[in-house]
């Protein structure tokens, strides 16, 4: 018997959304579809709102009423994908954690796998290989990976890939700023974490529009980039000798 597998690993899954209400209960149908065959496990979905304004709001509050894994966390406004990340990611009780995007191109079935290999690394960076978006969105992103992995050394593909797994000593590593989301990997190689990455599924969009495109990314990210190869240099990892703690 594989004793890995025997142990209860407490799980949670944190999606960011903005105007997503077609995708929703199909995503969260099909995550807990997916962990209520590991036996092994427990995990709670978090699914950050952010700012949404086509109803999602309303939609993800039915949604909580009856499925109990579900915690709705509802963002003043819209701040955009890193904040809803971080503010999941504050709020998240698992000693694993997986982040999905909210528009279904993502595959939960994924999940399993990313769970196997933080048995052996603190971090796991998914990887489309096989895009399912334009030709325009996929040359862009190769080209920006491309440029990224050059300068910061972080040794992934597709950084900005939804599907991200962690194990909860990273959490504190994480840094808030707009655009994290696309330098994670970086970030916790700086900070002596284990890194890796693993292929993934990849669908295409159905229902919504994308966020994103080649105008509000490119400056953005090369203004982003700077910061983090600086920040990347400068972090520092303290090693804890020892330490005590007051008695009670």
């Amino acid at each position: 018997m594989d004793i890995a597998k025997t142990c209860i690993k407490n799980i949670s899954i944190i999606v960011p959304v903005y105007n997503e209400i077609d995708n929703l209960k199909i995503l969260l149908d099909s995550i807990n579809n997916t962990l209520a065959e590991l036996s092994h496990c427990q995990h709670e979905c978090i699914f950050v709102n952010d700012g949404s304004t086509d109803g999602t709001r309303e939609e993800l509050n039915q949604l909580a009423e009856n499925i109990h894994t579900l915690h709705v966390v509802h963002l003043a406004q819209n701040y955009g994908q890193s904040a809803a990340l971080i503010a999941g990611l504050r709020r998240a009780r698992g000693e694993y954690i997986i982040t999905l995007d909210g528009d279904l191109q993502n595959d939960p079935a994924d999940i399993p796998t990313f769970l196997d290999l933080l048995d052996s690394t603190d971090f796991v960076c998914g990887y489309r290989q096989k895009r399912q978006d334009t030709i325009v969105r996929r040359l862009s992103s190769r080209v920006a990976n491309g440029v990224r992995n050059g300068i910061l050394h972080d040794g992934l593909h597709d950084a900005s890939c939804g599907i991200k797994g962690f194990r909860r000593e990273c959490v504190p590593h994480i840094i808030a700023f707009n655009g994290i989301h696309r330098f994670m990997g970086a970030i916790l190689k700086a900070a002596e974490k284990s890194v890796t990455e693993s292929v993934v599924n990849h669908h295409p969009r159905i229902y919504g529009k994308s966020k994103y495109g080649i105008g509000n990314r490119l400056w953005r990210g090369i203004y982003d980039l700077v910061g983090v190869t600086w920040l990347q240099r400068r972090y520092i990892t303290p090693e804890i000798e020892s330490e005590s703690h007051p008695k009670p």
